[in-house]
């Protein structure tokens, strides 16, 4: 066992956790967040070829994004140390703001069997070769609502960055037709220590996010009732959303601002709160995700959801 493990105390919930968990009525009480890596993240982490990733840009709002390598691209020097050895592309909007003692949110999710792991920290070094993250949470999350995919590696003709102001006729079809989409959130900055940047991943069946114009309409369903992502949005409402074309290998990247209706009257079925996102911009990046795809199954979870 790592020793790190023997003694160690869960983290608390930041306040504005704790308030989204107050205003769905789901208590989560404490939950398995350590400020260590456990031994078993650490060989998942290890083991992926792709890991998503929150981050800041030059204007303080959350990008959500993904790096990609050979599986060992990341590694775990140590129970705290996550070395990344991957570095964003220049068209990425990820890459305009990183600096040593910025914060990162990192979601490690394999896409084959449904694990998902979380670790939120600091960058302690930026560099050509990738980034070094100081972790300070780290937790395990549940399956529902992640469709099954097996990727291959594939080399793909990469174009440059197209930036939207909105959401024009192609990104609608693509959010319209998606299955699983990710966002960045962070909380405010009074939340200290137990706060920071997360990255969270969202599923459902295709048309389970509503498209009107360059609004966003989002369900959340059940979950593990922390409310990580919620409770960051309650206290600064900006969000980094990731849409990926898995059949294209494109990217599409948002950022916009959030309101949360915690008690809707209507919405898809299984939708215990709807969060809105208005869209101010974005990014289409095509070719740059180098994986094709199979797609397996939807997750049980998945299935006794409704759509628009």
């Amino acid at each position: 066992m790592n020793p790190l493990e023997q003694n160690a105390e869960f983290l608390p919930f930041h306040r504005d956790e704790l308030a989204a968990q107050d205003l769905a009525g789901q208590r989560a009480g404490r939950a398995a967040i350590r400020p260590f890596m456990i031994d078993q993240h650490r060989a998942f982490f290890a083991g992926l070829p792709y890991l998503f990733t929150a981050t800041v840009d030059e204007g303080g709002w959350p990008v959500a994004s993904v790096l990609a390598g050979t599986p060992g691209f990341v590694h775990t020097p140590d129970a705290t140390t996550l070395r990344i050895g991957a570095a964003y592309r220049a068209d990425d909007p990820a890459a305009t703001a990183l600096a040593v003692g910025g914060q990162v949110g990192l979601l490690g999710l394999d896409l084959s069997n449904r694990r998902r792991n979380r670790a939120n920290g600091h960058l302690a070094a930026v560099d050509c070769g990738g980034l070094t993250v100081q972790v300070a949470q780290s937790f395990g999350n549940c399956a529902q609502y992640i469709q099954t995919r097996r990727p291959a590696a594939i080399a793909r003709t990469k174009r440059p960055a197209e930036r939207l102001d909105g959401l024009d006729a192609e990104a609608r079809a693509l959010i319209e037709a998606s299955d699983t989409f990710f966002v960045a959130s962070q909380s405010r900055p009074q939340a200290g220590r137990d706060g920071g940047l997360d990255m969270s991943h969202r599923g459902g069946r295709p048309g389970f996010v509503g498209v009107n114009g360059s609004s966003l309409a989002i369900p959340d369903f059940r979950g593990n009732g922390f409310f990580n992502t919620l409770g960051n949005l309650l206290g600064d409402p900006r969000a980094g959303l990731l849409f990926i074309d898995f059949a294209a290998g494109d990217l599409l990247q948002l950022q916009g601002r959030v309101t949360i209706d915690w008690h809707p009257d209507g919405g898809p079925g299984g939708a215990e709160r709807l969060w809105r996102v208005e869209v101010e911009r974005g990014w289409r990046r095509r070719g740059v995700f180098p994986f094709s795809w199979i797609f397996d199954a939807y997750a049980p979870t998945t299935l006794r959801m409704g759509t628009w």
